[in-house]
């Protein structure tokens, strides 16, 4: 895809970045000469710009784009000025981050296609990892369900998935199994890497080390991760 990415604070620089390593276009445009000589060599074109000037906008691409996100940060009303700007002068999906619920009114009634809080977003995520105790990380599919990963427990290793009654007992869905195999690098060295043992059947094995891969309540993980523990135990 051919990004737009107006705003270079740490999210604005860390989101072009990882964009453009994943294979898309990524035009990024600063206020900050610093920035955009720092991200220049990592994005296909980096322009500097006052975001707050609709004439600087013609050194962007934003009619052939595909995206556009509005990064800024500041709670000066930058961000809202860039949003409408952008929205005056491309049909892309327009994705604008909020600094405030006064901004959130303000996009939802400009008809952004998307409202992003970073730091906010971040922060409920990180509490859901601490608040899941033993849990590796987790992915929040909305307020009550999470794709999560778990260690398999102990009581549960060499039993299938059949034999464990997994589903049942736990109220969870394996989506895929990790598993860590030996293998021997171009120096000869014997290393550990992850694997994905893809789609489970009821006669996969559990095996010692297994990470599990599982859809379900947030109630009911917290529910498996204490099992996990006790099981730990013993």
């Amino acid at each position: 895809m051919k990004i737009v990415v107006i705003g270079l604070g740490n999210f604005g620089m860390s989101l072009a970045v990882n964009l453009s390593n994943t294979g898309n276009e990524v035009i990024v445009a600063d206020h900050d000469l610093e920035k955009i000589e720092q991200i220049k060599d990592k994005v296909a074109h980096a322009v500097a710009i006052d975001a707050t000037n609709e004439n600087a906008y013609q050194s962007l691409p934003l009619k052939n784009a595909d995206l556009a996100i509005i990064a800024i940060g500041e709670k000066n009303g930058a961000a809202i000025m860039s949003t409408a700007i952008v929205k005056k002068l491309t049909k892309a999906k327009i994705i604008s981050r909020s600094a405030s619920a006064l901004e959130d009114t303000i996009l939802e009634a400009m008809g952004v296609d998307q409202i992003i809080h970073p730091e906010q977003e971040y922060a409920e995520r990180f509490t859901k990892k601490i608040n899941l105790k033993g849990s590796i990380d987790n992915f929040e599919i909305d307020d009550e369900h999470l794709v999560s990963e778990v260690e398999v427990c102990k009581s549960l290793v060499g039993k299938t998935i059949q034999e464990s009654a997994f589903r049942k007992n736990f109220n969870l869905n394996i989506i895929t199994i990790i598993r860590k195999k030996q293998h021997t690098n171009l120096l000869g060295r014997i290393v550990d890497k992850k694997e994905v043992v893809g789609l489970p059947t009821p006669d996969t094995i559990f095996q010692m080390g297994d990470i599990l891969v599982v859809f379900g309540k947030d109630a009911d993980i917290k529910k498996y991760l204490k099992n996990y523990a006790s099981s730990s135990i013993n």
